[in-house]
This record gives structure tokens, C-alpha cells and sequence, in this order.
């Protein structure tokens, strides 16, 4: 295939080296410096595009796909406010987009066992939940979109919890959930990839599911993956759906 990278950061990077081994060729990089070089005419030598770019410019970025016809696979969150309005401008338009908090292969099973334990937990009320989170300080948006998801998850499988709330620890704004509300614990510490816990405490006991990355090269793969899943297909896609 041939790809544009949209946001070449950490993440861009490593993507275009799995793109380059899987045979794939980089036909358009955009950063910081060359953000007038994202146009219609430039997608369209494309077959595919990737965004880890930025909350502030997704959209714009998306749009610009979708003028172009470009398959985009959207890594970038901080945005999911805009999803419905997203989903049906690229229905209306007949585009093709895939989008996901976490592309790692890893996580996405992590996912699947968080929502079972959620289920299984109705039965035992005694135990409490959250979420916590950690991430490298150049993180952008608080939640993770990978906490979101662990935490709509659990609030759609465990009665007790009806919407989550955020905490971002060290900003001295300290948050106090009613019973029904879900804590987010949101740390930020250098050099950390991704680390994910979903934590049930009661008087006697605690249960604890931990997703831990040792590097970006997961979501990176995956992305990867995503851009070959997407490819040649319509519609508005989650990276589920791969794993279905």
C-alpha cells in the first residue's frame, strides 16, 4: 500500500518502520512544519492514511481525508465528543475510517476480559471499582483513550456504575465520585508507554486486571494492521471490529 503518515512524532515513526518491513511505501508525511502540505491533491497519491497527529488537528485531518476519498485509520484521541458528527459525515460521504483508543493487539484482549469481569462483579456489590492510568508526560489529553474505553466498558456492564468522572493526580483538584460514578485516576510520569489497571477493592480483598506496555511498537503494529484491515472498504469502523 502506499500511506500518508499524518503526525510524525514517536508514534509516526515507528509506524512508517513496520509500514517500510511489511513492504509498504510512505508517500506523505505531515508534521508541525508542513501542515500546508495536507491537501487533497497530496492524499490522493495515497491508498491509506494514519493519524497520530494531534487532538487540535484530527478533525481538520479527518475532513481532509474524507474530501479526498482517503481511508483514514485515526490513532489520535481527545476528539470522541465529535464521533457521532464523525460517523456520519464519513456514512453521508461514502468514506471508510477506522478509529481506536489503543491499536495494541494486547489491550484489545485486555478490553474483552475487563467487560467479563464487569459482568461478573453484578453478583458482588461488596467490591468497589476504578480505573487508574499512567503515561509519559508529553501525553496530551487526560483521560487516556484507552481508560475511557476500560471505563465505558465497565459502566456498561456493571449496574452499579452509571458514568465515569476523571482525576489527573498532581494537579491538587482532588475528585470525590458518588457511588455511582466511576474513578479515573490519571498519572504523568516520564517514560512510561501505557500502563492500565481495573482495580475491585472490598474489606477483605482486592481483584486487579493490569495491561502493561513496554514500548509504542504494539500500537504501532497494529496500526499497521488497521491500514490493511481498512483498505478497499466503506463504512465507520472501531478496531473491534479486527477482532471480531
Amino acid at each position: 500500500m502506499k500511506i500518508a503518515l499524518l503526525g510524525y512524532g514517536k508514534m509516526g515513526q515507528i509506524i512508517e518502520k513496520f509500514a517500510l518491513e511489511r513492504g509498504h511505501e510512505i508517500v506523505l508525511k505531515i508534521t508541525i512544519d508542513n501542515q500546508a502540505d495536507l491537501t487533497r491533491q497530496n492524499l490522493k497519491l495515497a491508498d491509506v492514511a494514519i493519524d497520530f497527529s494531534t487532538p487540535d488537528s484530527v478533525l481538520n485531518n479527518i475532513s481532509t481525508c474524507f474530501d479526498a476519498n482517503v481511508p483514514v485509520v485515526v490513532g489520535t484521541t481527545g476528539w470522541y465528543g465529535k464521533l457521532q458528527e464523525v460517523k456520519n459525515d464519513c456514512n453521508s460521504s461514502n468514506n471508510a475510517l477506522l478509529y481506536g483508543s489503543n491499536f495494541s493487539i494486547g489491550v484489545n484482549l485486555f478490553f474483552k476480559l475487563n467487560q467479563m469481569l464487569a459482568k461478573l462483579m453484578n453478583n458482588y456489590p461488596a467490591y468497589e471499582v476504578q480505573v487508574e492510568e499512567i503515561h509519559h508526560t508529553q501525553k496530551l489529553d487526560s483521560p487516556s483513550g484507552t481508560a475511557i474505553t476500560l471505563a465505558e466498558g465497565i459502566v456498561d456492564n456493571l449496574d452499579r456504575k452509571s458514568e465515569w468522572l476523571n482525576e489527573l493526580i498532581g494537579t491538587h483538584v482532588e475528585v470525590f465520585p458518588k457511588a455511582e460514578q466511576l474513578l479515573i485516576e490519571s498519572h504523568r510520569i516520564e517514560n512510561i508507554p501505557g500502563t492500565h489497571s481495573v482495580i475491585y477493592s472490598s474489606e477483605v480483598d482486592d481483584i486487579e486486571i493490569k495491561h502493561t506496555a513496554h514500548s509504542r511498537a504494539g500500537f504501532a503494529l497494529g496500526a499497521v494492521v488497521a491500514a490493511e484491515w481498512l483498505k478497499d472498504k466503506k463504512g465507520f469502523f472501531s478496531i473491534t471490529d479486527i477482532f471480531e
